[in-house]
């Protein structure tokens, strides 16, 4: 099939290209604007493959959108561009909203507007197929999952934009019919990670001996999706899923912030000690919380689990000691990323 997606050279979007060439047969078009968080170096290993294409673009700009689709002429959308880091859109909440919801709604009306000009067995099989988040659904206390019918309660700017796309993707399927899937995932970790995220932050700020930053005592609970599991599940919703519906996709390891650095850390120890021979434990640092910082995530995966046969091959133990070993082997892609100071503290005022 030919696979349009947006957002390709970010995080999720590149692992989802790269997937995509190397383990399948299907045709991908990558369309990014290429913002801070997108360089082409994150699908550089696929892109001499004569079955992947790269447009730059904005999912904002209608006619960009327009020309792209009809040149490609795809048989499924998977719309992963996106503003995303919760602690952005605290400082700068209207890029969020922009590139959120007005570029959600553009690419559902240019989707639509294809999707209705194309053969009956064509458009039978199109889908749009829209990827969001679990912190649409708020905060959990100390038990609970997240279903796919738990009610929206989003607490942030971030969270807020995205669960605005989702409302929109779903209307555009109930009043137009248009084909439409929706994903709503846990957080994402691995390789070509944006170092401004806990995890490549945290192994940046360890290797270069500087305090490791913990938000308050650390007691935030998230549910950790290795990047690779998660676009395993993107195929397999966008090949399989059953039009109209929503699949959560979570890792089945919550684990506490504080927790999460702690074994970083002792990994660390292990593959790169320092040359004191002190842990990089002794590094980490308690700062003021982020402002109305949701308490805890945690996903109920079994819709996806049962009807599509998708499971995390990743436990956090092994996904973790991956990702490290690749942040250690690949310092070349991100510490330039660190000198243009991707990794500085954001979203401190409220």
């Amino acid at each position: 099939m030919r696979i349009f997606v947006t957002g390709g050279a970010g995080f999720i979007g590149s692992a989802l290209v790269r997937h995509l060439i190397e383990n399948t047969t299907h045709e991908v078009l990558n369309f990014d604007k290429l913002t801070y968080a997108g360089t082409l170096s994150t699908v550089e290993r696929v892109a001499s493959s004569n079955r992947y294409r790269f447009v730059q673009g904005d999912i904002c700009d209608a006619d960009a959108v327009r020309a792209a689709i009809a040149e490609f002429r795809p048989e499924i959308v998977t719309h992963l561009a996106a503003e995303s880091h919760v602690d952005r859109s605290i400082d700068g909440p209207g890029a969020f909203v922009q590139t959120n919801v007005v570029g959600t709604y553009t690419m559902l009306a240019e989707a639509r507007a294809y999707w209705a000009g194309l053969d009956d067995e064509v458009r039978a099989a199109f889908r749009f197929h829209h990827i969001s988040t679990d912190e649409v659904y708020g905060s959990l206390g100390d038990t609970g999952q997240f279903t796919e019918d738990t009610p929206y309660d989003p607490r942030s700017p971030y969270s807020a934009s995205k669960a605005g796309s989702d409302h929109l993707v779903q209307a555009w399927g109930h009043t137009y019919g248009l084909p439409v899937l929706i994903t709503n995932c846990s957080n994402n970790y691995g390789p070509y990670h944006f170092p401004e995220k806990l995890i490549p932050l945290m192994i940046a700020k360890a290797l270069a001996g500087e305090p490791l930053p913990v938000y308050g005592k650390g007691d935030q609970v998230r549910d950790w999706l290795y990047v690779e599991d998660h676009v395993r599940a993107l195929q397999a919703v966008f090949e399989r899923g059953s039009v109209g519906r929503t699949y959560n996709v979570g890792g089945h390891n919550e684990k506490q912030n504080i927790e999460v650095v702690h074994t970083l850390c002792a990994i660390l120890n292990g593959l790169r000690p320092r040359d004191d021979g002190r842990s990089y434990a002794e590094q980490i640092t308690s700062v003021a919380d982020r402002p109305g910082h949701d308490k805890r995530y945690a996903i109920d995966a079994s819709r996806i689990n049962d009807e599509l046969g998708w499971r995390p091959q990743e436990t956090f133990e092994t996904g973790i000691e991956k990702t490290i070993r690749w942040y250690l082997d690949n310092e070349a892609w991100w510490r330039p990323l660190v000198a243009a100071k991707a990794a500085e503290r954001r979203g401190i005022t409220a």
